[in-house]
């Protein structure tokens, strides 16, 4: 056991004494994170849809907007010491947190999935191509037994892991960008006409980029709460994540556009584009690391999401049971084609349940946010708990609706985040006694 205890990560909801996060630790950590195949697969959708310069533009405002409650739910991390699911507690109470936490970790997981499955394909495709051979479903387990061996690590494996992924995921992009410009005009992709080929409209663009960056909102606290100070947490958070976005959404828009131009099939698998370009194996193999070290984020995240619902589970239980749930997952048919629909879900359960957090913790007051939110959450939940749990609600419904039924014009996003927000804020007013509200204000 003493020898387990060494080799495994002992990662809590508590704060960890030690910060280990300094300002490129964090910017490399969002920048890894975020450079990724599945933000290059986003910026597939949005071209020949719209224009290449609409859909650069779009991935860019969509980012810088919403980057800000991602590095604001990670301030509240780095200044707690404390997880994003432990945060919950506060607004939600144990009940809701729980609630939330459950969601969480369902998203996560099957967030997993896809990496898992992407991975496989990356790895399947660069050993084909060297010794013929072809198993995905082996691949597949494979990566994700890899993933779960440095997730049982814990953070400090993991920050490691991501400062080589930062610095390979930009070396990706620049050798890439250097063979399509090699073989293509890419002058032409600012003269491309626009022609339908995912049911891209511009607020459905915004949507999804804004869903992108709201899907890393639910880890922000369990990696920036290790940073050295509130600065690096938002400025190596921020230039780290709107960075990475422009690159990889870029790259993948670049790409897509170029494909189409000149007659080859969008696919959904970036590494069979990418050999058309003459980079096949080398991308496979890159893409293939990238693709791992953020489904480590992810199954990272979810252990922690099932410690908030299980306190006192040892870290290491948890993180092995997610990881075979994620395998299977991974192998499940058809899974892929659903990556459009999944980015729009994400944004219905995320951007409601952190509007709330956000409005709780920079409005209604910053009291109660501290280490005995782990210790002793019965006594710090809010009485406004069961406002914050309905508010979510009724913002995740409207999220469904206006992504899945009946599409907003100018995307749901940040409605949903204003509504759901201001429900809250008005709840705790009405629930509040006004001098209660006003001495937590002035803290």
């Amino acid at each position: 056991m003493a020898f387990l205890d060494r080799l495994l990560g002992q990662d809590t909801l508590d704060e960890h004494p030690h910060k280990s996060l300094g300002a490129f630790g964090t910017l490399a950590l969002w920048l890894g994170a975020n450079v990724v195949v599945t933000t290059i697969l986003t910026g597939m959708l949005l071209v020949p849809d719209l224009t290449f310069s609409t859909a650069m533009s779009t991935v860019l405002i969509g980012s810088l907007i919403g980057a800000v409650p991602l590095l604001l739910v990670g301030l509240m991390g780095q200044r707690t010491g404390l997880p994003s699911m432990a945060l919950t507690r506060r607004a939600y109470g144990p009940t809701g947190s729980r609630l939330i936490s459950l969601v969480n970790m369902g998203v996560l997981i099957a967030w997993s999935w896809i990496q898992a499955l992407l991975a496989g394909m990356s790895l399947d495709y660069a050993i084909e191509a060297t010794t013929g051979y072809s198993n995905l479903p082996l691949m597949t387990i494979l990566c994700e037994s890899v993933v779960v061996l440095i997730v049982l690590r814990g953070h400090l494996g993991i920050e490691r892991v991501e400062r080589w992924a930062a610095l390979a995921m930009v070396g990706l992009a620049a050798v890439v960008l250097y063979q399509l410009n090699s073989h293509y005009d890419m002058t032409a992709l600012f003269d491309m006409p626009v022609e339908s080929h995912n049911g891209i409209t511009l607020g459905i663009a915004f949507d999804i980029v804004i869903a992108t960056s709201f899907s890393w909102i639910s880890s922000s606290a369990d990696y920036n709460r290790n940073c050295k100070s509130g600065a690096i947490a938002v400025w190596g958070t921020y230039v780290g994540y709107v960075l990475a976005a422009m690159i990889a959404m870029g790259l993948g828009a670049a790409v897509s556009g170029i494909s189409v131009m000149n007659g080859m099939e969008q696919t959904y698998d970036p590494t069979r584009l990418l050999s058309g370009f003459g980079f096949g194996l080398p991308a496979a193999l890159v893409i293939f690391f990238s693709v791992m070290t953020t489904n480590v984020m992810a199954v990272y995240s979810a252990t922690l999401s099932c410690m908030n619902v299980a306190p006192g589970m040892t870290f290491w239980k948890p993180a092995l049971v997610i990881g075979v749930v994620t395998v299977f997952g991974a192998l499940i048919p058809g899974i892929l084609d659903q990556f459009q629909n999944f980015l729009l879900i994400i944004g219905a359960l995320f951007i409601p349940a952190f509007s709330v957090m956000i409005v709780d913790y920079y409005l209604v007051g910053r009291d109660g946010y501290r280490a005995e939110l782990v210790k002793a959450p019965h006594q710090l939940g809010r009485p406004t708990a069961p406002v914050a749990v309905g508010a979510y609600l009724i913002g995740a419904a409207l999220a469904a609706y206006w992504s899945l039924v009946a599409p907003l014009s100018f995307g749901a996003s940040l409605p949903v985040f204003v509504i759901t927000g201001g429900l809250y804020w008005l709840g705790a007013i009405l629930f509040t006694r006004p001098r209660h509200v006003a001495g937590v204000i002035g803290e």
